[in-house]
Parts: structure tokens; sequence; C-alpha cells
């Protein structure tokens, strides 16, 4: 197994470095499958961290224990410093970490604004639903995060997948989300859709308000637009380094002894 390779420094969006997020040491099991064996992971205030590996080594597990879903069964969370145990995805929401996962938890026959609002509607003192005001803001925070859709009445069946994607992270944003969880944002879009969302993770990061962890497939996507690239084997950590000290030809070919080796090739 590969030990993990560490380099210092605050990434590319030139934050003070300050942890934000630490994994130690933690484990999960499902039955006698071992998903986590050893995980240990840092997110810096600002940092987007894309976080790689095969298909089942454990990447959505880790990110369900960040965000409430699933418990660990042995290390721990530090949070600002602080240790938390997660007890649910509310709780963690209330703590500032949010995921947005693939099937995004868009109604689709409602509205953006609407949408935008899922859980924590707006209301008048009648108890009627605030329509207006909450048009007006998702109209305001969408147009401030750089988020182009036709309008916010349009129901999100109608709209693009890079779009759909762009309106449940900014969901989350607005929502005082202070470290976001990206599962696979980027899966199944095309280079135009792509784009956008590439487009929103970087604007995130200028602003440096947030700090992000996108699970990728692609590579060269996550030197493009991540400030550190942590490699997820066997349950570990086994490579932690800047995305500016390192090349897409080192990730393909980490990615490949491994499986070749787990096929003992």
């Amino acid at each position: 197994m590969t030990k993990a390779t560490t380099h210092g420094g605050t990434g590319t969006n030139g934050g003070t470095g300050t942890t934000v997020l630490s994994v130690e040491h933690v484990a999960k099991r499902f039955g006698a499958v071992t998903a986590l064996r050893d995980v240990n992971l840092r997110l810096r205030r600002g940092e987007v961290l894309g976080l790689i590996g095969d298909n089942g080594a454990g990447k959505s597990t880790l990110l369900k224990i960040l965000c409430g879903f699933h418990r660990p069964d042995s290390g721990r969370i530090v949070l600002n410093g602080d240790e938390v145990t997660l007890k649910s995805v509310e709780h963690a929401r209330s703590l500032g970490i949010d995921a947005v996962y693939q099937d995004l938890a868009l109604v689709n026959e409602l509205t953006v604004y609407h949408n935008m609002f899922l859980g924590r509607e707006k209301v008048r003192p009648t108890r009627l639903l605030n329509n207006r005001a909450m048009r007006r803001v998702a109209a305001e925070h969408l147009r401030d995060m750089g988020v182009n859709i036709p309008s916010v009445d349009v129901e999100v069946a109608k709209l693009s997948g890079g779009q759909r994607q762009a309106i449940a992270v900014a969901r989350s944003v607005y929502s005082d989300a202070r470290i976001l969880l990206l599962d696979e944002p980027l899966a199944a879009m095309g280079a135009k859709e792509g784009a956008l969302i590439l487009d929103l993770v970087r604007d995130l990061k200028r602003r440096g308000e947030v700090s992000i962890i996108i699970i990728a497939h692609n590579y060269a996507q996550v030197l493009e637009v991540c400030d550190r690239v942590n490699l997820l084997q066997h349950g570990e950590i086994t490579f932690d380094k800047a995305t500016s000290d390192t090349s897409l030809q080192e990730l393909t070919d980490l990615v490949v002894a491994e499986y070749r080796a787990a096929r003992g090739g």
C-alpha cells in the first residue's frame, strides 16, 4: 500500500491555511464489508479539495459520514477545532456542513424559487407562503452567484442538468453552508454543462467563504479547479498533494498501478 504523500502550503486560493475540518482515523463497516479502514483528511478554510479513487473505494461513504447520514464506527471528526458527533443530516447542516448529491433533492414540479426555499419557506404573519419575498431573494442570490437561468418562476424539470446542479449548490450556500460536499457534480454532463459547475466552484473559491470537498473522476477537472487532491484506496487516504505540484500523468499512473495490483498484474 502506498503511504500518503503530503505537501504543505495553503493551496492556490491564497487562504490562511486554517483547518476547518479534520477527519482522524475514521473507520466504517457494513456487515462484512469494510468501507473505510483508517481515513485521515483535512480541509482548510476556502479550499477546494478533490477526492478521487476507484468505484467502491468509499468516497461517497466518507461524504455521508461528514454530512451526518452515517455514523463512523471509530475515529473522530473535528470541526473548527472542536470534536463533534454528527447525529443527523439536519444536525450537520446546523453546524454548516451540507452535501449535494447526484439526485440533487430537487422537486421537479416546483419552481426554482420554491426549490431554493424547500423546507425553509418564508411565510407571512397569516402563515401563507410569502412567494413574492422568496422569488425576489432567490433571484438576487442566484444572480449574485452568477447562476444564469431563464427565470426563477420556471419549474426545475425544464432546466438543464448543469442549471439544476447549480441551483442545488446555490441553495446550500444560501442556507449558510460553510463546508460543501459535492458528490460527482460533473457526472454525465457535457462540456458546456460541466463548465457551468466548474465556474460556480471557482467563484466560491474566489470568495473564500466556503470550503469544498468534491468527488470527481475526471482528473483534468480536478487539477483545473481544486487546490489539493486526495486519493482514497483500501479505505485510507494514500495520496495528499497540492494540485500545483502534481500532474494528470501522476494521478493516472497512481490509479492504473492500483488497478493492476488489485488484479495481480
